[in-house]
Formats: structure tokens, sequence, C-alpha cells
């Protein structure tokens, strides 16, 4: 046999399908590849009628012949399948069991019918050998086989139209122009005598058969003539689907891929003796067979490497051209399916492309929604950037962030385009969506950011602009102290508000905003002289310590004063209690508004002078200061109550009361160093009773210069001691001083005279002592000289 024949046992004797077989038989041959370009050829018989004889010389195959010399038996069991040699289209022939056979008996015709039914079911083109003899004849052999052919086939739903053709075999004399009438005559009336479902009981038998006859010779007599006859009706099979070929008009072809499966559930279905529903068998091959091409496109295309470099790559960065490359992979994918499942049906075609289309959609969305994500993230930092350098460039804030938006958003569509895959209709209408929610987010986020910090500068600017000088004017509490305050309150203020509100026009926002923020700048403003105002009231009994303590200690020059005695103290004190109750009064209410009150009057009335306020007010017997409110002054504005401002006082006049006691005594003591002489009357007492002394002073001169000397040298200590100073705390403390001084002072005095007397005798020595004892006496007469000093 011709080595390029492949054969398989597609059914067996006992009716089990060879799956595995089929399966190798289709990959040897490389049906698969075939498409539509196919021909099934069967050939069904009485057994031992020369069936497989007639296939192997008709198409080259390799079926077991029966051995004539053995006898007649079974040759062919179940169904075999082979590839005709040598012909095109790829034509499948398989032989089948013949009928009429005595190992199967005369009642066991199932399988005689299952694989007729299955002949028909999948051939385009159906032999069927029969003897010449038999032609004509009522009881003939070849009935039993056309009623079974005939029967079988109303179980078809929707039969496909088979070609059969008939060969008659071991032709005689008779010519086939005569044999053929009768066979044909033959044939419709077992036709006609086969029931028939209502639906067909009046159509003919051309719409479900092409009926051919063609005669051969007889093969043991005339060898040579059926050999040639057998090649002439070779020819006939060259092309046979084509139009005008045997099988031309033949319909409800399986795609060649899907044969194997779909000769599978046909038996199965005839097996299970099921009427056999051709168009819904086509469906479910198409279905199954479509639904694996699908399978092994998609995992093809899940380990394509190109879109697994694709997809790692997307998850940390952009991919450049991305949705080209994707939409070439998928495109190159779902072609190869198209190419496969072509002559599939085109109702299950389309709607398994779609499910995969749809698989694998779903398996690159992952990479796509990353890709846009990429192309979101960079479209916002941009953004950023832009926005950035254009507010650093001066821009107004409103039309930087419109115009950046709208040239980020420009550019975000413009790299979203380039990622679509054309097999989708996915748009990146979200993620834009997601884009504009972010760079509205970072633009309020940066407006925030940049209105406080406008509103920051501008709040410190005030601070800075206030605070200092509403101290120095609240410590020098003046008359015009608060309107002082409110002069320059208004002016930094306006001043402030002018370039704030200047400032807040790039923002472009709407009045009332503005309005708002202004306003909150102004109250801003305010709250700082209240608050400083409020720290001040808090420290002010240290102010008015301090002022008292300024001018109660200095004069008019801001000199230190000297209570020499003549100093006015009462006045003095009283002077500087006024200026603190000044004080005390201006810190006791906030007066950013020109309305007059009675603070100072009352404070004044009720602190400094006492005494005429109850004179003056004699009906009325409660204290003018014992409330927790002032008269016209609301309590935000109080500093002071006036319960507050009387404990101050209090407490003001207890600490300073030490100072003007101190004042009072130095005065007292400066007094009573300046009279260190006696009174008159004592003078003249000493005169009358010390005359004889002063008579003898004046008789020996030596006595009235010892007196002086010893003048001297008191006056000398006196003067180093500062001896009026130290009495003037007191008469024991200036005991106690000078006795403490008294010594060192001495001391101080004999060492200044020693060293007065050294540096004379350096500056004048006598250079012309002719002999030592000279030099002695000199230096004994220069030591007694100063020590006589």
């Amino acid at each position: 046999m011709d080595k390029e024949c492949c054969s398989t046992h597609l059914i067996d004797g006992d009716g089990n399908y060879n799956v595995e077989g089929v399966d190798h038989f289709m990959k040897e041959v490389k049906l698969s590849d075939c498409g539509l370009s196919y021909a099934v050829v069967a050939i069904m018989g009485p057994q031992s009628s020369g069936k497989s004889t007639l296939m192997n010389y008709l198409f080259g195959t390799n079926f077991r012949e029966m051995d004539a010399f053995k006898g007649r038996s079974q040759t062919t069991k179940g169904i075999w399948m082979a590839r005709c040699v040598g012909m095109e289209p790829c034509t499948v022939v398989m032989d089948l069991e013949g009928t009429d056979g005595r190992e199967r008996g005369e009642d066991d015709t199932a399988f005689e019918k299952q694989s007729s039914l299955f002949a028909l079911a999948v051939s385009d083109i159906v032999l069927i050998n029969m003897w010449c003899h038999d032609i004509g004849r009522e009881q003939a052999a070849n009935k039993p086989l056309l009623k079974t052919v005939f029967q079988v086939m109303m179980r078809l739903f929707s039969p496909r139209k088979t070609t059969l053709l008939f060969v008659i075999r071991d032709k005689t004399r008779t010519p086939l122009e005569n044999l053929e009438p009768v066979l044909r005559e033959d044939i419709q009336k077992i036709w006609d005598s086969v029931p028939k479902p209502e639906a067909h009981r009046e159509t003919p038998l051309s719409d479900f058969f092409n009926v051919e006859v063609v005669a051969l010779s007889s093969f043991e007599e005339k060898e040579e003539q059926f050999k040639e006859q057998v090649a002439s009706l070779r020819q006939r099979f060259y092309q046979s689907i084509a139009p005008g070929g045997l099988a031309g008009d033949r319909r409800g072809v399986v795609p060649a891929s899907g044969f194997s499966f779909s000769a599978q559930q046909i038996w199965k279905v005839i097996k299970e003796n099921k009427d056999l529903d051709l168009p819904a068998h086509k469906v479910m091959v198409a279905t199954v067979r479509c639904e694996e091409i699908a399978n092994e496109k998609f995992s093809s295309f899940s380990e394509n490497a190109e879109w697994r470099e694709l997809e790692e790559t997307v998850q940390t960065e952009p991919v450049r051209g991305f949705g080209k490359k994707l939409t070439s992979i998928m495109d190159v994918c779902l072609k190869e399916y198209d190419f496969e499942a072509t002559f599939f049906d085109e109702g299950v075609r389309t709607a398994k492309r779609k499910n995969l289309e749809d698989k694998l959609l779903l398996l690159v969305q992952p990479a796509y929604q990353s890709m846009l994500g990429h192309i979101r993230s960079g479209a916002l930092d941009k953004f950023k950037e832009a926005f950035d350098n254009a507010l650093n460039e001066g821009k107004g804030f409103s039309a930087a962030s419109r115009d950046c938006a709208k040239h980020c958003m420009s550019q975000f569509d413009e790299e979203a385009e380039g990622v679509h895959i054309e097999q989708s209709n996915w748009d990146s209408s979200k993620v834009r969506e997601k884009l504009g929610r972010d760079i509205e987010a970072h633009t309020e986020s940066v407006r925030t950011a940049k209105l406080s910090e406008l509103t920051s500068t501008y709040e410190t600017k005030l601070d800075e602009a206030l605070s200092a000088p509403v101290e120095a004017l609240l410590d020098g509490a003046s008359n015009d102290t608060w309107q002082a305050i409110r002069k320059l309150l208004q002016r930094e203020k306006e001043k402030a508000v002018s370039g704030f509100s200047g400032s807040l026009a790039g923002f472009e926002m709407d009045n009332g905003t503005k309005d708002k923020m202004v306003s909150k700048l102004e109250s801003h403003a305010r709250g700082i002289v209240e608050a400083k105002a409020k720290e001040e009231a808090g420290r002010v009994l240290i102010r008015m310590k301090d002022r008292f303590t300024t001018l109660f200690s200095h004069d008019a020059d801001s000199m230190p004063r000297v209570w020499t005695g003549k100093e006015d103290i009462r006045g003095i004190t009283k002077t500087a209690r006024s200026a603190s109750l000044k004080l005390l009064s201006i810190m006791s209410a906030i007066r950013l508004e020109d309305d007059a009150d009675n603070i100072e009057s009352l404070l004044s009335l009720a602190l400094m002078d006492p005494n005429a306020a109850a004179s003056g007010n004699k009906s009325i017997t409660a204290d003018p200061l014992a409330s927790s409110s002032w008269e016209k002054i609301p309590p935000t504005r109080t500093l002071l109550t006036p319960v507050q401002c009387k404990s101050l006082w209090r407490q003001f006049k207890s600490e300073t009361e030490y100072t003007v006691g101190q004042a009072i005594t130095a005065q007292e003591a400066n007094k009573r160093s300046n009279n260190w002489l006696p009174p008159p009357w004592a003078i003249c007492a000493l005169l009358v009773l010390g005359f004889n002394e002063f008579m003898t002073l004046l008789r020996n001169p030596l006595y009235l210069g010892v007196i002086f000397m010893i003048f001297l040298l008191l006056k000398a200590v006196w003067v180093q001691m500062d001896v009026s100073n130290e009495f003037r705390l007191g008469v024991l403390p200036g005991i106690i001083s000078v006795s403490t001084k008294f010594l060192p002072t001495i001391m101080n005095l004999v060492k200044k005279l020693a060293e007065e007397g050294t540096a004379g005798a350096a500056t004048n020595p006598n250079r012309n002592a002719p002999t030592q004892s000279n030099s002695s006496e000199v230096n004994s007469s220069g030591s007694e000289h100063n020590k006589s000093q």
C-alpha cells in the first residue's frame, strides 16, 4: 500500500468511537488546516460485495480485503476511515461494515441502521454497492439497504443533501441506459413506501438526494476493464465539492477542525437512539470548537512575551505607544481566531469572538488603567510645576490656575488618545474627571495656603506696626493717649486693607468673600490693640509704680533728687500719685470709639480726695468704686473694673509709702547734718566763759599753731569720711558708719604723708656731700622733717 495513505479504525465492531485514533489521524493528514475544503465519502452495501476492494482501487486506500480463496466471510468490522491519496480537495473515505452479514444474524440490524445514519450525517457522497442481477427484482439484496437508508434519513430533522452514487457491480451485457431507469424506478418505489413525517409527506426524493448511477465490470473476470472503469470514475471525485461536482450542492458542512468532535457527538446521539438534529448539531459543534479556539487564543495571548513585557513595564512607568502596541497584539490574536473559526456557524463564531474579545479586554484593562494612572499623575505633576512657576512669576492666582488647568487637560486628552485600544469602547472620561478633581483639590489647597499666607503676612505687618507703638502710647498715659491710638489704628488699618485688597484681586473672588476677609483683617487689627491693652492692664501696677518712682525721685530736668530739706515732699508725692492715677484711669477701659466717660474724675475723686468725695456726696453712703462695671462702658471694653482699680490703688499706695518715708527720713537727716553748730546762746556763753583761755592762746602763738594743725587733721578726716553724708540717714547709722571708717581713714592719711615725704627726698639729693657723716646728717634731718610734716 502507498506509504502516503493514513487510516484508522473510526468505530469498532462494538460501536465504540476511537477518539485518540481519530485525533491522531487528523494531525497526520493535517485535516484541521482544510477549513471547508474537504469531502467525506462513505460506502455501504451487502457483506462481501467488494466494497473495500473498490475503495482501495478508487481512492488508493489500504482497507483490508476479503480473501476469496478462504471463503466468504465478514472482513470489515465497524467503520474504518482513511485519507484518499493524491486527490484534491482532501478526501476522507469511510468503509462501513457490510449489511446482511451472517455474523450479526438476521435480527441484529441495529448497527446497520446506526452506521447508515452516521454515514448520511457526516458524508457528502455515499456509494451504495449493489449487484447488477438484483436490479428489477422484488426481493433483491439491495432493497433492505435502500429501505434502511431512507428510514434513518427521516430521523434527521433537516437532512443535508447527500449524493447517492449507486455502483452496479459485475455489469452484464445489458446497457447502462436500460439498467438506470429500472433502478431509479425501484428507488422511487422504495422512497414512496417509506413512512415520512407530515412535513415531508409530499417532498420529492431530489430534495434530499442527488442520485447518480455507475456500472463496473466484474473484478474477477474482467480485472483490467474493471481497473480502467475505476480510474475513469476516480476522475469524477477530483474537485467533487466544486459547483457541478458530485457534491457541488452540499449544505450544512462542518469545518474540518471540528470534524472529530462533530462525528463523535453524532455517533453519541445515534447510540442513545435519539433523533439527530443536524442544524442544532452544527451549532453545537461550532460552539464547542469556537470555544476551544477562543481558549487557545486567549492562552496564547496570556503567554505572549510582548504582552507580558508590556504588562510588567506599565506597572512602574508609562509606556510610549501603549495603545498601538496593545491594539496590534490583540488584533493578531483575533485574526488568528477568525482564520481558524472562519468556516463555523457565523452566529456562534461571532458570539465566541465577542466573548474572546471581552476576555482579552478584561485581561488588559488593569494595564490600561495603570497607563491612564501614569498619564494622570504625570499631568498632575506638570500642572503643579507650571502652576507654581506662574505664581512665582507674579501671575494672578485664578488666571494661572485656569490657564494651567486648561493646558494640563489638553495634554491629558492628547496622551490618553495614544493609550486607546481600538478593540474597546473605553474612554478616559472617568480618569479625566479624577484628574479634574485632583487639580481642583490642589488648586484649592494652594489657594487656601496662599490666602492664609497672605492674611498671615498682613497680620504680621499689623502686629509690627501696632504692638510697640500702642505699648509706648499706653506707657505714656496722657489725655490724648487713646486718641493717638485710634489715629494709629485707623492709619495702619487703611494701609493694610489697601494692600490686602490689591493682593486679593488676583484670586477673582466674589465681593462677599472679599469683604469678609477684609473685615476679618480689620478685626485682627482691632484685636491687636485690645490684646496689647489687656496685656498692659495686667502690668498696670508695675507701670504705676515706675511712673511714681520716676516723678518722685527725679526733678523737672530728670535729674535725681537730693533731699536737702527744702523740697515739698507732700506736693511731690501728690503730683506723682496723680500721674499714676492718670495711668490707672487710662488703662481702665478700651476707648477705640470717641465716646466720653467719667472714669478719670471718678477715680480722682474717690482715691485722691476721698474726704471731699464724702462731703460732696453726703446723701450717698455707698462707695462709688464698689461696682463691677463702669458707667457707659460695656463689659467687652472694660479692662479694669472699679473694684479692681480700688484694690490696685490700695496696693500701690502701700508699696510706695516706703519710698515716701525714706525721702522724709533723708530730708530730716540732711537737716541735722547741716545744723552742726551750737546755738547762739551757747556761742555767747563760750565767749564769756572761755575769755581767759582765748587770751592765753593770743599770748602764746605756739598753742595757736598746734590747734591749727589739729584742725587741719580733723578737717582732712572729716572730708575723707564724708561725715555729713553718713549722718543723712540718721544719728545712730551715722555713728556706726563713722566708727567703722575712722581707723582706716587715719592709716590712709599717714600712708599718703609718708609717700609724699619720700618723693620729696628723692627729687632733691645732696650731691656735694664730702663725707658719709654729712650724708647721714642730711638723711636724719630729712626724716625729722618728714615726721614734723
